[in-house]
């Protein structure tokens, strides 16, 4: 049970954010079914994989940033990370897969209004955000000082999910026209996002010993669990008297090198299908193109 079975129901599935993500889904269902024509006068049916897309999307940032995968990131580092690649590489582009392009050119109708997006979505700004947020993030003084203190811990979430809805963007653009790229660029595009994220892997992996206080002292980790438990921390700590060693599978260094290497790995994985979706889409499209120009049989 790795720890869950000393919490409780609400502490480990968050009742306020399970109910805020399906709100979410009750209000994408409803926009992509009875209420689109009546909405979106300019709009076409969405297709069940598409919706499937986004729900499974909202259901995986749910499970990462509100189900047991978040109370396990308190507990182990490793656990941390995999939250943060489930919340911001594979959550974002499966949400923006089912985002039809009808829903978000409303709101960049007007003409000032598409400026803005258009910056806020260039590629050379978007690949830059999101990862050197990411890697400052875990720079452990401001790693542990963002645990301890629960307000710049949301703000900074929040920053990191619109930063990784804005890196991914240019890859899974709902709305072609504005700020098109190249297919090739695409993928030259995501070869530099991996580039970016490796220095954040790399100094977990190659730490010769565990830099995060959160991880590592009892006292601070129980200031930062009092987040997700109702509880202060001298409680927490009489019942754990260890912190998050009372819970680790492996040393404190061993969890802290295998967060790195799993969020190595998931970004390899992810990126590698980001790469094979953008090259068999323009591979398609080509081919597509090809079987219009040939012509048709000729008339006897």
């Amino acid at each position: 049970m790795l720890g869950l079975q000393y919490f409780s129901f609400s502490e480990i599935w968050s009742p306020l954010n399970m109910v805020i993500a399906i709100l979410i889904a009750v209000a994408y269902l409803g926009l992509i079914g009875p209420y689109r024509t009546k909405v979106f006068r300019e709009s076409e049916p969405v297709s069940v994989g598409k919706a499937l897309c986004f729900l499974l999307g909202l259901l995986v940032y749910y499970m990462a940033h509100g189900g047991p995968i978040d109370l396990l990131g308190h507990l182990m580092f490793s656990a941390h990370m995999t939250s943060m690649t489930l919340a911001y590489l594979v959550a974002p582009p499966l949400m923006l897969l089912g985002i039809p392009g009808w829903m978000i050119r409303p709101l960049i109708r007007h003409p000032r209004a598409k400026k803005v997006f258009a910056f806020l979505t260039h590629p050379m700004l978007t690949v830059f955000i999101f990862n050197v947020l990411f890697s400052f993030y875990h720079m452990p003084f401001i790693h542990d000082y963002v645990m301890t203190h629960f307000t710049v811990h949301r703000i900074l979430f929040f920053v990191l999910l619109v930063s990784a809805f804005m890196m991914w963007w240019p890859v899974l653009n709902p709305t072609p026209e504005v700020n098109p790229i190249s297919e090739l660029k695409k993928m030259a595009y995501i070869f530099s996002m991996g580039v970016l994220i490796t220095p954040a892997c790399a100094l977990l992996i190659f730490a010769d010993s565990t830099i995060y206080a959160t991880y590592n002292d009892p006292a601070i980790w129980a200031q930062a669990m009092g987040y997700c438990v109702p509880t202060n921390a001298q409680a927490l700590l009489q019942s754990f008297s260890g912190g998050p060693a009372d819970f680790l599978l492996l040393g404190a260094q061993e969890d802290q090198q295998l967060g790195g290497v799993i969020m190595k790995v998931a970004q390899e994985i992810v990126y590698g299908w980001a790469l094979g979706y953008v090259f068999f889409s323009w591979y398609g499209r080509e081919k597509g193109d090809d079987n219009e120009m040939e012509p048709g049989p000729a008339a006897v």
